[in-house]
Parts: structure tokens; sequence; C-alpha cells
């Protein structure tokens, strides 16, 4: 039977998203409708008849840059080249963009091969967050704040992301800012997932900032597990992560084709998603 490709539905976006949790990446509750808003046919996915058996994210923030991300070929059609056939897809549609994408170990060697270029490793630290510094000007985000994150948020991510912010930090999610009179120093956002909640993102100037806005998202959300998916040069902030008892495991790396971003990582203590970077 011949194989389809074609942009998804928002219920098809939804099954790639469940298919996420098979793959042990405990995805967070309403990722799907949220990741839409970031580009509504960035979402691909191969058929077979009326069955959907692989899928890739291909999210395009605007000319310069895009993200690839949700690679997933259904575990019993495996072997078929569907994977093959909607990563071509998705990386055809981002065209001659800046790409970024966030692999496993397992698949960096393959994604060097396709010309990606390893930046930095990301390591995700779990647990209860209780004990960490608190401190600073830390109060919840208000819609009259959203121009002060949209602009805040451009200076750590590689390009504009209007449409998706504003539902991303839109309650039930958790979204906290520090700053003063100077302006914002740092955001955080936290969602319910699966299991537990995930922290993302959490950018911040410096890294006392960043540990108070982690703590205060740990204490709003009570004794659940937190999620962090933090870049490996944030040396001080993962060891007051372990200080409190939070452990590193799954890791990935951060790569890039067609050049580098010139955001600035110093500032990234918590990506916002591995889907959408």
């Amino acid at each position: 039977m011949p194989r389809t490709i074609r942009t998804l539905t928002a219920s098809e976006v939804e099954t790639l998203v469940d298919w996420a949790v098979g793959e042990g990446w405990n995805p967070g509750i309403g990722d799907a409708a949220a990741f839409r808003t970031a580009d509504p046919d960035g979402f691909i996915g191969a058929f077979v008849g009326q069955e959907m058996v692989a899928g890739i994210s291909a999210v395009a923030y605007g000319p310069g840059f895009g993200f690839i991300g949700l690679y997933i070929c259904r575990p019993d059609r495996r072997g078929e080249g569907h994977g093959k056939a909607v990563w071509d897809a998705g990386m055809a549609r981002l065209g001659n963009r800046i790409i970024g994408l966030d692999g496993v170990a397992e698949q960096r060697a393959n994604y060097q091969r396709m010309g990606f270029v390893p930046v930095y490793e990301t390591v995700r630290y779990s647990g209860p967050a209780a004990g960490l510094p608190g401190g600073g000007d830390i109060r919840p985000a208000t819609a009259g704040d959203m121009a002060g994150i949209l602009a805040y948020d451009r200076q750590c991510f590689p390009a504009p992301r209007e449409a998706f912010l504003r539902t991303w930090l839109r309650q039930p999610r958790i979204a906290l800012l520090c700053g003063g009179s100077a302006g914002i120093a740092g955001y955080g956002a936290a969602r319910r997932c699966r299991e537990g909640f995930k922290v993302g993102p959490l950018f911040a100037d410096r890294t006392d900032l960043a540990l108070a806005l982690l703590a205060d998202l740990a204490g709003r959300i009570g004794n659940e597990v937190l999620y962090i998916d933090v870049p490996a040069s944030q040396v001080q902030f993962t060891a007051m992560l372990q200080a409190v008892g939070m452990m590193p495991g799954f890791a990935t790396t951060r790569m890039y084709k067609g050049g580098k971003p010139g955001n600035a990582p110093s500032t990234v203590f918590g990506i916002t998603t591995l889907e959408l970077g």
C-alpha cells in the first residue's frame, strides 16, 4: 500500500504527542495544542492507508530558524522507511533556515552525517526541589508583562515566538518572572506532565536568579517531582540542584545545521522543550 506524507491535523498532533509518552519522553498535559500555536503547519506524518505510521515536528520560527522534534516511527512499522520519509519532508519544509534539534546520544552520529553540528549537552534533572535558595523580586507573570517577556525571551531564544509564548505561559501553566525597576531579569514556567511537572523555559541573567525562580516554582507545585533540561555548561546551577537531591539522568545534545544562532546560551538554565527548542 502506498505511503502518503501530509500535514497533521490537531487530533493527529495529539496522537504524535501520545506516542512520545510511549518513548518515555513524558510530555506535558496540553502540549500538543500549545505546540501547534508555534507553527500550525509544522507537524508532518506518514500514512499507510488511513493509519499514521510516523511523524515529526518541523516548526518554522519565521524565515531564519526552525526546529526538528517529535521524530517518531510507530514501533510496529519501523524498518520500512517511514521515519526517513517524514525526516526528509520535515527538512525540506525548513529549507535553508538554521535548524536545531536535541538529539539523544545514540542518534548523534547519524545527525552529524546529515550536517548537524553539536553545540552543547543538555541533562535532565529530576526530583523534589525543596531547599533551593530563594529571594529576589519573584512574582507571577501577568498579561501586562507580556511585552517585556517577549523582549527578554528574544535574548535567550534564537527567534521570535510570540504566538507560542502567549499560549505557553497561560494558565494552568505556572509562569513567574523576576525583575524590578530595571526590567525583567529572568522568567520561568512549569507545567503538569504525565509524571510530575516540567520546568521550561528557565531563563535568567544570573545563577542566583535562576535558582530563586526554580525555588518559587517548586514551592507552588507542592511535593511533586520536578523535571528540568539544563545545559551542562551551567555547572554552578547543576551543583545546587544535586545538593538538594535532584538527580541527573536523560541527556541530549543540542545540534544545529546551517549555522549557529546568535542567542546568549549563558542565560539558559532550562530549555523550553526538547520538541520545540
